[in-house]
């Protein structure tokens, strides 16, 4: 039987567990207050939460080698740059991590790249229980999609995919990393690198902080890692469309959109390294496709030129697509941009295949554009005041990859201060969840309620 006091604070309202005592009021208005939050807050959470977990996982004693250090800001860092699906590290993963370790670094990644929201959903459903309203908004938030209707055959289509990709990705890499490594190790290797891939994550396990320099010429790793890249870039929704409709005519315009500028994209990207740098076809187009928020590396980056530096940062701030893995202001904004400008000077409604932009869309991918760049500039100026020893292109190219969520550097970031490292955080976080999703949960935009009168302004 219960005792008289324990009684007594049940009819108080509290809950007793042990010594701690929980007014259950003030536990049911925090979880209510928890559900009035709206979606774009809730996943900013949600993704805040998971890396903080990596973090306090991290630290832990079975979690770092014998003999290696790893400090607060250096867990810290690696947690946001594995959520973030970036692959910045201050620390190499392999020299200070554990199996276990690596294994939380690689559970963070997957965790990052499908989104809290996705993960959550796909538990909901392995548990056999029905997925609410709130989650299936949830869901429609992180892929940025305009009804709810079908979030759950989406959550489960793309879980399946990414595993599908996933699996195939480690048998192929277990090939190549089989032949230098003991099975076990390779098949680790393999998992790990095939989880990052697809992510778009360039971390790796091989040690030293080679990354996959020792492979510049494997046909087989390039073009499996390269084909991870651009199907987890590409966005699961185009994915989804491809497989449907098997025909670009009946693709979506958002699909159409992102395909093209990806294929362009790419095609530049490649031709440019190749004119600026002293590296093979096969190695500009990988590092073109990498450096579309994927951050893996088959050439030392810190002996490109500048011209090639630039090429990578211009392509490492467009990044990937909407739905996708990966960072950056996104394929479809660019386009949006772009065609936004060429309707200025044409004088033509703006649109492209045969189907109008809405002033709406335009609008949002100016907003986006503007915002990024002032985050990427208000980052690099932070850097290079803390930063007084590295260059103005080294450190832009740090701030570039960490807002991209891209990972490629070029080679400065262990030896940054703390400071420096709190910035990429930031901006690693920024890139994740996206800036319009960011500035959402601190602003207001209530439906106007007062017209104005237009007037003219001289700009240009």
């Amino acid at each position: 039987m219960r005792s008289t006091d324990e009684n007594n604070e049940r009819e108080k309202g509290w809950k007793t567990s042990g010594v701690l005592r929980i007014p259950v009021s003030k536990m049911k208005h925090f979880i209510f207050s928890i559900k009035k939050q709206p979606p774009g807050r809730l996943i900013v959470m949600g993704f805040a939460l998971v890396i903080l977990l990596g973090t306090a996982l991290l630290l832990l004693p079975v979690s770092v080698k014998d003999g290696a250090t790893v400090t607060f800001i250096d867990a810290l860092f690696t947690s946001t740059s594995a959520v973030c699906v970036t692959g910045l590290i201050a620390i190499d993963v392999a020299d200070h991590f554990t199996a276990f370790g690596q294994t939380v670094v690689a559970a963070l990644i997957q965790v990052g790249g499908l989104g809290v929201t996705s993960i959550g959903v796909g538990l909901i459903l392995a548990a056999r229980k029905r997925v609410g309203i709130k989650g299936r908004v949830l869901v429609k938030e992180a892929f940025n999609v305009d009804g709810i209707k079908g979030m759950v055959r989406l959550v489960r289509s793309v879980l399946l995919m990414t595993l599908c990709f996933e699996v195939v990705g480690m048998l192929l890499s277990l090939i190549v990393f089989a032949q230098d490594y003991p099975f076990p190790h390779a098949l680790g290797i393999s998992a790990f690198h095939s989880i990052a891939a697809f992510n778009n994550s360039g971390f790796d396990i091989l040690g030293g902080l080679r990354n996959l320099t020792i492979y510049p010429d494997n046909l087989l790793l390039n073009l499996t890692t390269c084909g991870l890249i651009i199907f987890g870039g590409l966005g699961f929704l185009v994915i989804l469309d491809v497989l449907k409709k098997r025909s670009f005519k009946k693709l979506t315009l958002h699909s159409k959109v992102v395909i093209t500028t990806t294929i362009v994209l790419l095609v530049g990207g490649t031709l440019l390294l190749k004119a600026t740098e002293d590296i093979t076809w096969l190695g500009a187009f990988f590092q073109s496709v990498s450096a579309r928020t994927a951050g893996f590396s088959t050439y030392n980056i810190g002996e490109f030129t500048n011209a090639g530096l630039f090429t990578l940062i211009v392509l490492m701030f467009i990044g990937a697509s909407p739905g996708s893995t990966g960072g950056g202001i996104k394929t479809s904004t660019f386009f949006v941009l772009m065609q936004q400008v060429r309707g200025i000077f044409t004088k033509k409604h703006v649109g492209a295949f045969k189907r109008s932009i809405s002033n709406d869309v335009l609008a949002k991918a100016s907003m986006i554009a503007l915002v990024s760049l002032l985050l990427v500039c208000g980052g690099t100026f932070l850097l290079c005041v803390l930063e007084p020893d590295c260059t103005f292109i080294q450190l832009l190219f740090e701030q570039v990859s960490a807002f991209g969520t891209v990972g490629l550097s070029t080679g400065i970031t262990p030896g940054l201060c703390d400071g420096s490292k709190l910035v990429l955080i930031f901006t690693m976080f920024a890139g994740r969840v996206g800036m319009f999703t960011l500035l959402s949960i601190w602003i207001e935009r209530p439906a106007p309620t007062t017209h104005y009168t237009e007037e003219a302004i001289t700009v240009g």
